[in-house]
């Protein structure tokens, strides 16, 4: 609500970086501004992919700054949005992404932890330095790079670009801001679940059930809700899940972006009124927008 409000009175576009709001008909789950927000603001990167689709970060990064240089290009200012740590990363900073290879991915998941691990220090004795090899993913992931492109974790944790993204050196400049409700933060996730519930969720991943592909299907709330549309789970149990998985991801955003020293975290006002105002009138101020 707020980047909504500061975009209407400083007439700027909005960015989501949201790693779901990209899935057409994903729209409840994933809190999507409504089609009148929508009519009376530009909004990038929403309803850009099919929920069938596998929208990878290096696909994001490219739709997303190709929405951001056409919006330059205009003399147009844009507000990025979204609670994706990475995705936000991606557009401003210098990550890369190396290519996939799905049949490289299929081989490796094969593979037992201790396999895996064995295969990596086999081809990087440094990896465990920059590469945390208790993680399954991350270890498949090094793998399929280097087999992909020849790049151990060490060459690429040492490229300048990879320096360049752990000094939060920005690949486009921008200021940053952060509001974090802490201590309602557990309150408003099972108020804002319920609401959600009660607006037609459950009905809305059903409908998505037959179509939503493995990376859709991850998403918070969707996951959990698939088992109930299977029949292999109860209401009450998956939402309970769904609660807690929403507050672990509150808990890793919250890890994430407090990380960043480019964010300046604005006090939170239980007040909406007096919250939008004053944020949307000191990010005018930081930025050097009028109305």
């Amino acid at each position: 609500m707020i980047a909504e409000a500061a975009a209407e009175r400083f007439g700027t576009s909005i960015l989501s970086v949201d790693s779901m709001q990209v899935f057409r008909g994903m729209d409840i789950g994933t809190a999507k501004p409504s089609k009148a927000v929508r009519a009376r603001v530009v909004h990038h990167m929403i309803d850009v992919a099919e929920p069938s689709d596998g929208f990878s970060v290096m696909e994001f990064q490219r739709q997303g700054r190709r929405a951001l240089d056409d919006g330059q290009h205009t003399d147009a200012r844009t507000i990025i949005v979204g609670g994706s740590g990475l995705h936000f990363r991606s557009i401003v900073d210098p990550l890369t992404f190396a290519p996939t290879d799905a049949q490289i991915r299929i081989e490796l998941e094969a593979m037992s932890l201790d396999e895996l691990r064995e295969t990596l220090l086999g081809i990087d004795s440094t990896a465990p330095e920059v590469l945390d090899m208790h993680n399954p993913r991350r270890v498949i992931r090094a793998i399929e790079v280097w087999r992909i492109s020849g790049q151990t974790p060490s060459e690429r944790a040492g490229s300048v670009e990879s320096e360049a993204v752990r000094a939060y050196r920005p690949l486009i400049e921008h200021v940053s801001f952060g509001f974090d409700p802490v201590d309602l933060s557990s309150e408003r996730i099972e108020e804002r679940f319920r609401t959600m519930l009660e607006e037609g969720l459950l009905e809305e991943v059903e409908a998505l059930a037959a179509v939503i592909g493995r990376t859709a299907s991850q998403a918070v709330g969707y996951k959990e809700l698939l088992r109930v549309v299977s029949g292999d789970k109860e209401i009450g149990a998956a939402s309970a899940e769904t609660i807690r998985a929403t507050r672990a991801l509150v808990r890793r955003q919250r890890t994430f972006f407090r990380r960043d020293p480019r964010i300046e975290w604005i006090p939170w006002q239980d007040d909406e009124h007096a919250r939008i105002e004053s944020a949307v009138n000191h990010i005018g101020e930081v930025a050097g927008w009028t109305s």
